[in-house]
């Protein structure tokens, strides 16, 4: 069981990183540090999709960490 959960929290990871990547590829060098940050504009289409996911992943990533947590003890 526990092979499995680690399995799956690797999975996770890195569709998670992969998410995260694809959020900062349509921004510059210069908004990553806060060079755009006059201007708010609401998401929409894929970008809302892909922000989304982030957010299940990341809630995937955190309760498949504290299933290990205790399954592991």
């Amino acid at each position: 069981m526990e092979n499995i959960l680690y399995i799956v929290q690797i999975v996770i990871s890195i569709l998670l990183i992969i998410t995260i990547l694809m959020q900062q590829k349509g921004s510059g060098l210069g908004s990553a540090f806060g060079g755009e940050g006059a201007v708010y504009r609401t998401k929409r289409g894929a970008e809302k999709i892909i922000f989304r996911a982030t957010i299940v992943l990341a809630i995937l990533f955190l309760a498949t960490a504290l299933a290990n947590l205790f399954i592991g003890n």
